[in-house]
């Protein structure tokens, strides 16, 4: 009997893994190894909305609508990117502009007002001494106004100063410099009424004080106020840029979109395109004509007003301290002296001298920067009266040199032939053509302000009916794929 061949494959060990019946392992055919369990999906990967918009424009680019679609957007938008640019720089400009007409302007000339106010106060202070018991009440009222004046001046400064500025500082030290000067200069009257020399120290300790400290100080918020007003022009003045920019490219998109228009259907013109170019144009024309027109408005209030105004007001005070100075010198009787290259002058006359050299110089120019004659006229006068009063002057130190103090003092404070009716003469001539000045720079800076009051409103208003008028250009054409 023949029996079967035995394998000569040993069977799995107890326990192992291959082995059927194990545990927690299948049987399997075959003896194969049971597969992987499959492992979960990966979650698919989120795109970001800019991802899934560049997609669909994309798609939408393949089809004419497609692309005429995004052509309507993006001529809306360059159109209305124009005209809010526009409005914006437009509207910055004309705030700029009424600022130089009714803020900058303003507190410059009320800054000057204020130097003129204290300077005349002092010369007003010394001609009252000079007339001792017998003052003169209407220089005695000169000196009262010139206070009030100044007084009022600073109030109105102290209200449009910045808070923490170097303008409220200044304001705020002439406040508190203003009572101790007037204090010393009625002592000063006081003492002088009753014939104590010790009258005389009071009025120079005063006019010390005037021109170390106030005077240098109403100059320093003269010039604070002159930056703001430069400021105020440079922010007025500079052409809008960006948007004559924008506006250029506004209209090369709506030409080009007209020439592919005309390309693809033989059209000549398509009306809402025609509509928001000729919108786009008349828009960037008024941009530029009317800022144009602003800007020559402003320069020429800044260099037919500003700077004729800044030289008078320089020839004023310039006047005013050589008044001052020359009532003074009587009042001190040689006891101010100055040194310079080793010879002594009285202190009082070698000013005297030097406000008088400022003073024709301003003049000359000023007559150069005059352009009409209404504005030459005031200004030849107060030359013509310079001139005279330096002759009666030569003529007033010639006596107090050779002792004669009271026909020195007829001479200066005299009824007749005194240097004071050259220095009223010369002052009202100033005062004329500071009027005719600033009337000149007003009716200029207005202009100019005004060229600027509806370009914002109208630039928007013109770049939103472009806009409009591109959409409905567009949507004709799409209309025509329904």
């Amino acid at each position: 009997m023949t029996h079967p061949p035995k394998s000569s494959a040993a069977p799995p060990p107890s326990g192992s893994a291959g082995a059927a019946g194990a545990p927690g392992i299948p049987a399997q055919p075959h003896g194969r190894p049971a597969p992987a369990a499959p492992s979960a999906p990966a979650p698919p990967t989120r795109r970001t909305a800019f991802a899934e918009g560049a997609e669909r424009v994309r798609a939408a680019a393949t089809t004419e609508p497609g692309r005429l679609r995004i052509i309507g957007a993006v001529l809306a938008l360059l159109v209305l990117g124009f005209g809010a640019v526009a409005a914006w720089q437009t509207s910055t400009r004309a705030a700029a502009a009424d600022d130089v007409l009714h803020r900058s302007q303003p507190l410059s000339f009320g800054a000057a007002g204020i130097y003129r106010s204290l300077a005349d106060a002092n010369t007003a202070a010394a001609g009252t001494f000079l007339a001792g018991g017998q003052e003169n009440a209407k220089t005695r009222d000169q000196y009262e106004k010139d206070i009030r004046e100044a007084a009022a001046g600073l109030v109105t400064a102290a209200a449009n100063a910045e808070p923490g500025s170097a303008a409220e500082a200044t304001v705020a030290r002439l406040n508190r410099l203003l009572p101790e000067y007037k204090g010393l200069v009625e002592r000063a009257r006081t003492y002088n009424r009753q014939g104590y020399p010790v009258g005389g120290a009071y009025l120079r300790y005063a006019d010390e004080k005037m021109q170390k400290h106030m005077l240098p100080a109403a100059q320093a918020l003269y010039t604070t106020e002159n930056r703001r007003l430069d400021a105020d022009y440079g922010d007025a003045t500079p052409y809008p840029w960006a948007a004559i920019a924008l506006g250029v490219l506004a209209l090369a998109a709506l030409g080009w979109a007209q020439h592919r228009v005309y390309r693809r259907t033989n059209r000549v013109l398509n009306r809402g395109l025609v509509a928001a170019t000729a919108a786009t144009t008349a828009a960037l024309l008024w941009l530029v004509v009317g800022h144009a027109v602003a800007r020559s408005g402003l320069d020429g209030s800044y260099a037919h007003g500003i700077r004729s105004l800044n030289v008078l007001h320089e020839a004023r005070i310039a006047a005013l301290k050589a008044r001052g100075n020359e009532n003074l010198s009587l009042v001190a009787r040689g006891a101010d002296t100055v040194t310079v290259a080793g010879q002594t002058y009285d202190a009082h006359y070698y000013d005297f001298d030097k406000d008088m050299a400022v003073l024709r110089e301003a003049l000359s120019e000023a007559a150069r920067l005059a352009d009409d004659d209404a504005g030459t006229a005031p200004v030849t006068a107060a030359q013509s009266d310079t001139a005279v009063w330096q002759r009666r002057h030569a003529a007033a130190r010639a006596e107090d040199e050779n002792g004669n103090y009271q026909q020195a003092l007829d001479k200066v404070i005299g009824a007749k032939d005194a240097t004071a009716e050259c220095f009223d003469g010369v002052d009202r001539g100033l005062e004329r053509a500071i009027g005719h000045e600033r009337a000149e720079f007003g009716q200029a800076a207005g202009d100019g302000r005004d060229a600027l009051a509806l370009l914002p409103q109208g630039t928007a208003a013109l770049a939103v009916l472009g806009a409009a008028g591109s959409v409905a250009g567009i949507g004709r054409r799409l209309s025509e794929y329904r």
